[in-house]
């Protein structure tokens, strides 16, 4: 399955604003398929053992906090090539930077609250995926 998955998070402030239906549709519309998905709250121990990777980076902080702080939707997609579809699908991490279209233009708020998560590799994304899911979550 490596490779065919991705997964994403619809992050608080997207879920905030009332987002979910109208990201869900343009994730349709990009031809991804919804293999699980979920409505959470991650506790901030979650979001800093899901985001572990970036512990050293200086965003750490304030992005855990952020995904901590209100629910998610987390899903795992698929489609052929998942991983550089999605991320192609959503844009740029930074709206403003992100093509005229994309998830991110159209619904993330900045650089930090940028609407949705893509996972960056398809290793990457299997432990993220199973970090979310069960197999008896997936169909």
């Amino acid at each position: 399955m490596t490779g065919n998955i991705t997964l994403t998070m619809i992050k608080p402030m997207a879920v905030k604003k009332g987002f979910i239906g109208p990201i869900l549709h343009k994730i349709a519309e990009g031809g991804f398929r919804i293999v699980a998905m979920k409505y959470m709250k991650l506790t901030l121990e979650q979001a800093e053992k899901f985001y572990e990777v970036h512990r050293e980076r200086p965003f750490y902080q304030e992005l855990t906090e952020f995904m901590s702080s209100g629910p998610i939707i987390a899903a795992i997609l698929e489609k052929e090539n998942a991983v550089q579809a999605y991320r192609d699908y959503i844009g740029a991490t930074d709206p403003a930077k992100s093509e005229a279209g994309t998830i991110r233009a159209l619904y993330g708020t900045n650089l930090g609250m940028n609407a949705v998560h893509g996972s960056d590799s398809d290793d990457n994304a299997k432990v993220e995926a199973d970090f979310f899911f069960s197999s008896l979550e997936r169909f």
